[in-house]
């Protein structure tokens, strides 16, 4: 069904309960071979997309046993079927029309402060086998993600070229390394411990492999967004396009062993910038923050949409609603208009601090 040439329907899933998402998905992998499309969302995920043998099959967790039904994906789904987008076939198939590209939806955001202690939270089971920990429970509203992600196991990982449709993300490397190829960014790049990359909205991109007991802190916008896999890309792409933009975004690679430090806003501290506020035209600003002599106890004011603070080393005191006392691992997300303070900071200390704003 075409209107001028172009398909008004571009994509059909078949739509089954997942039951046991995971084992589910990997009987239609392993067993069937069917290769993975589509994983949303990648830390908890709740639908893998699977295709092959001419059939795509969308996998939604839950234990309804219900019968299937069919999902198409269209440049106007009300124009498909005169204004709705649920139809029913004779034989009682229920048809769904969705947009094939829907516009990227932001929850409004919910501030609220928040303290993840690493010791009290729990690790479980995301996309490629990965281990996540949620840093954000709240999710700020749906609004923003945090996790820590860690890959017990060194070598190869079972990744496949995919990209994320997001507002924003970054990739802070804390313990180990990783080798990541990037669109348009030349050789495979090895991020090392204090490492971190923007990967702009949907720049594709594959994780090669990494160093035993790797951990990285994934940051995002929204919470929960849409991976999905790019099965014609092959990476590295050839091309160096280091000033390309995706999203109105640039791609940055920063190196800690190559940073320079600065003052930071308070006296007492210092920083190493990304660059990610600079590449996002100061929509996201991330650095890295550590104390120097005498550093500042006065109390500040964070305003803006977003403020997240991960302990990377070392111990500091958080004054806030309370005195709490933070070791490495352990971090928190200041709502606006808060006032805070940070004391007895311990002389290794540093923190990874996320803004939005820049």
């Amino acid at each position: 069904m075409t209107r001028d040439g172009v398909p008004r329907i571009r994509a059909a899933e078949i739509v089954l309960p997942g039951g046991d998402l995971e084992n589910t998905s990997e009987f239609f992998t392993e067993r069937l071979g069917f290769r993975v499309d589509s994983v949303f969302p990648a830390d908890r995920p709740q639908v893998i997309v699977v295709s092959g043998h001419g059939v795509r099959i969308r996998l939604e967790r839950g234990e309804d046993r219900s019968e299937g039904r069919l999902r198409l994906s269209c440049n106007d789904p009300a124009a498909i079927a005169g204004g709705t987008t649920q139809l029913t076939a004779p034989n009682g198939t229920r048809v769904e029309l969705v947009a094939a590209d829907p516009p990227l939806v932001l929850p409004p955001a919910v501030q609220s402060f928040v303290l993840t202690r690493s010791a009290d939270t729990a690790w479980g089971v995301g996309r490629a086998g990965m281990r996540y920990r949620d840093l954000i429970p709240n999710r700020q509203g749906g609004r923003f993600i945090a996790s820590h992600i860690h890959i017990p196991d060194g070598g190869p990982v079972p990744d496949y070229v995919h990209f994320h449709k997001i507002r924003f993300q970054m990739i802070y490397c804390y313990k180990g390394w990783v080798k990541v190829a990037y669109e348009d960014q030349g050789p495979p790049l090895t991020m090392q411990a204090g490492d971190c990359v923007l990967q702009p909205p949907q720049i594709r991109h594959r994780v090669l492999e990494c160093s035993p007991g790797l951990e990285v802190i994934e940051i995002g916008c929204p919470a929960e967004h849409e991976t999905c896999a790019d099965e014609e890309m092959d990476l590295p792409t050839p091309e160096l396009r280091p000033e390309r933009k995706f999203g109105g975004q640039r791609f940055v690679h920063h190196v800690a062993a190559t940073a320079r430090w600065g003052p930071w806003r308070l006296p007492g501290f210092e920083f190493r910038d990304t660059g990610i506020a600079e590449a996002t035209d100061g929509l996201v600003g991330a650095r890295v923050v550590r104390p120097v002599a005498s550093p500042s106890v006065d109390p500040q004011r964070v305003d803006g949409e977003f403020h997240f603070v991960f302990i990377l080393r070392g111990s500091v005191s958080l004054h806030c609603e309370g005195a709490e006392k933070l070791e490495a691992g352990d971090c928190f997300v200041l709502p606006a208009q808060t006032t805070h303070s940070l004391a007895e900071c311990s002389g290794d200390l540093e923190f990874l601090e996320v803004t939005l704003p820049a």
